[in-house]
């Protein structure tokens, strides 16, 4: 549900993913990254995580294994200092290790603060993802299951397409773009005797010239954006959908309160 993209920062808010098993119910929170923020909006996503710090029974940094500790996951770190519920330290990518540094990077990792635990795991091959589990169920305080097996997310439909329409446009653009684009929803509507979801969005940048290749020669750009979350959010709602997609330029949105209010509602 998460935006996945090979640029830093790039989820914006709090999203939710829940595990059901037979001996437990995990509910994910995955935040934007603790960093330094170079405006409004990454201030505002700072707060974010703070806030879902705070609210957490367990808390995991999840840490790039090929990177080796970086100056931004040592200051997430000392975050943690004042955080009550316990962390583990999710080691990710051990599948691009060499041969035998796996127990030194763990023992790296250990030594940096007072972990429950240091589990490696890969996203990619799936490697260890239930040892990752696991560890968190026996951290987890005992308590009532909140939410219904079959449910996967609390996310409004809006905010998961919101996420796959902005996703695409990353995927499809390069360079400082990603980070200035912004989605809003504006209509989200069954149209009356049609099994047809019609949806209306529009694409925010800060300049005109961003507009520009968002929109791409004679258009093909943003058919190529809307092909590609169509495909998307059609398996997301089960349903056909008509996606009409517009682009604005909406200069200096990222230092704008209202502007970021409006384009992520809490």
């Amino acid at each position: 549900m998460a935006i996945t993209a090979a640029v830093p920062q790039i989820t914006r808010t709090r999203l939710s993913g829940i595990l059901t098993l037979p001996y437990t119910q995990i509910v994910f929170v995955d935040t934007p990254g603790l960093h330094r923020p170079r405006h409004r909006l990454g201030e505002w996503m700072v707060e974010q995580s703070v806030r879902a710090l705070r609210d957490a029974d367990v808390v995991l940094l999840v840490l790039d294994a090929g990177d080796g500790v970086t100056p931004e996951d040592r200051a997430a770190i000392a975050r943690l200092g004042g955080v009550r519920a316990p962390a583990l330290a999710v080691l990710n990518k051990i599948d691009r290790l060499p041969p035998g540094e796996m127990v030194a990077r763990l023992a790296a990792v250990g030594g940096l603060h007072a972990f429950a635990g240091v589990v490696p795991v890969s996203g990619l091959t799936g490697a260890n993802l239930d040892g990752l589990v696991q560890a968190i169920a026996g951290l987890l305080p005992e308590g009532p299951q909140y939410f219904p097996p079959e449910m996967v997310t609390d996310q409004p439909e809006q905010a998961l397409v919101r996420e796959l329409i902005r996703e695409a446009a990353i995927k499809s653009t390069r360079e400082e773009l990603p980070y200035g684009i912004a989605v809003e929803i504006e209509e989200f509507t069954r149209r009356e005797g049609k099994d047809l979801l019609y949806i209306r969005a529009t694409l925010h940048v800060e300049r005109d010239a961003h507009k520009k290749m968002l929109i791409g020669k004679d258009g093909r750009m943003l058919r190529a954006i809307g092909q590609r979350a169509r495909g998307d959010i059609e398996t997301l709602l089960h349903s056909r959908i008509y996606l009409d997609l517009w682009v604005k330029t909406s200069k200096g949105w990222r230092e704008r309160e209202e502007l970021i209010k409006t384009f992520y509602p809490e």
